[in-house]
């Protein structure tokens, strides 16, 4: 059973969040500000946290700040605020997506679900390959190796490689690796996959300049070479 922080303080949404999950059979968790759910969070495991950005004393944009020096659990906001600006922020600090109030708790549960089945595949297939390849991934750090050698990413380059090791051979589209990686892919443009493989070829050809482990397939997308 998924276990889900809900950090809200207005019974009604609280109520509402609440069943919502409950009735999805999660195992729901309930506090009304920013401290309890850090002092929860560091003696709890959670698999995921429901989190208000307005809350009566550590607003949640620097509550998920705190999240992430340590954690990488999925955050999903709970927003009155509907502003381009507001949301960019939230998904910049690390978040993994955003409801707007008011919302339908049918939506957040559906969000909520597509967060951890996302978070599943990604480690199960990680697991799975990372034997048998140059590669490791710590999800828990957001850290990729390379022949032993630690790789410097930001976070959308940390899930683009990721994604290609969990299934090397496989060709990923660029809408594809949008639709994976980056939390609004729409509002992205194919460019930009394109411009974060070249900074993360750069990097391992600095580690081995005789191999390119990353395969593109012209007109397509890119795929992790699998024969080492």
């Amino acid at each position: 059973m998924k276990r889900i922080l809900v950090v809200e303080d207005e019974p009604t949404i609280v109520d509402s969040v609440q069943y919502a999950l409950k009735t999805e059979g999660f195992e729901v968790t309930v506090c009304g500000t920013g401290s309890a759910a850090l002092a929860l969070l560091g003696t709890d495991p959670f698999d995921l946290v429901v989190l208000d950005v307005g809350l009566p004393d550590i607003g949640g944009f620097e509550v998920c700040k705190q999240i992430r020096k340590t954690s990488t659990i999925p955050v999903l906001f709970l927003t009155a605020r509907s502003d381009e600006i507001d949301r960019v922020v939230g998904l910049e600090l690390g978040a993994d997506d955003y409801v707007v109030k008011p919302f339908s708790p049918r939506e957040l549960s559906a969000r909520v679900r597509a967060i951890l089945r996302r978070v599943d595949e990604r480690h199960g297939a990680t697991v799975a390959t990372q034997n048998v390849t140059p590669f490791l991934v710590d999800h828990g750090r957001l850290e990729v190796t390379y022949f032993g050698k630690r790789l410097e990413l930001t976070r959308y380059e940390f899930k683009l490689l990721a994604l290609l090791i969990a299934s090397p051979g496989r060709v990923f589209t660029r809408d594809q690796i949008m639709g994976h990686v980056w939390d609004e892919p729409d509002s992205s443009m194919e460019r930009t996959v394109d411009s974060h493989v070249k900074t993360i070829r750069s990097q391992l050809r600095s580690i081995r300049p005789e191999v390119d482990p990353i395969i593109t397939h012209r007109g397509t997308g890119y795929a992790l070479k699998e024969d080492w």
